[in-house]
């Protein structure tokens, strides 16, 4: 008797997409904040140069993917909180999700959006409290935090308060370009 396999369903494909999303994203972050530890470790028992330079460096960097990483995974429990509807990508990419604007309430934009800043206050915060701030890489580490709850907030919450007036989000987030994304950097 052969055995046969049923085709995956496409619930199952979307949550096996998931999965590998996840994998990469928190991998990635789990990636950098291991070459921070070790950095950071290297730097304070040494007390060379070039281990500081590299604890500053990917300090910052794993500060920056934790909380960005935390930032978009919160976006998605919004979306699951608010009974938004939004489509998993095929590939891997930054976005864990497209949000399917035609189908939702502002409502739902709301929700979905304000819990990605709470994903991000949270990874500031939860760093805040776990790590001693007494060499540069952990300094650098909280900025790197700081730096992507910073720009997430400059880029979305003007977003949501021009929709509280117009009730379009996809009208008010096309408004962002090149000159908002070069000053959410400057911030």
């Amino acid at each position: 008797m052969a055995d046969t396999l049923e085709p995956a369903t496409i619930a199952d494909s979307k949550r096996l997409m998931l999965v590998k999303q996840a994998l990469v994203h928190f991998g990635a972050a789990l990636l950098l904040f291991c070459m921070f530890a070790a950095s950071d470790s290297w730097s304070v028992l040494t007390g060379w140069k070039l281990a500081l330079v590299l604890s500053v460096l990917t300090g910052f960097a794993a500060g920056f993917a934790t909380t960005t990483v935390l930032h978009e995974w919160f976006h998605l429990l919004g979306a699951w909180l608010s009974g938004g509807r939004y489509d998993i990508p095929g590939t891997i990419s930054f976005f864990v999700y497209d949000w399917k604007f035609e189908h939702n309430t502002v409502k739902q934009f709301y929700i979905m959006s304000i819990a990605g800043s709470i994903g991000g206050l949270l990874s500031v915060l939860l760093l805040v409290i776990s790590v001693a701030l007494d060499s540069p890489g952990r300094v650098a580490l909280v900025a790197g935090a700081m730096a992507s709850f910073t720009l997430g907030s400059i880029i979305e919450w003007p977003v949501l308060r021009r929709t509280a007036s117009s009730g379009q989000p996809l009208d008010e987030l096309s408004k962002i370009d090149q000159v908002v994304l070069t000053r959410s950097l400057w911030g």
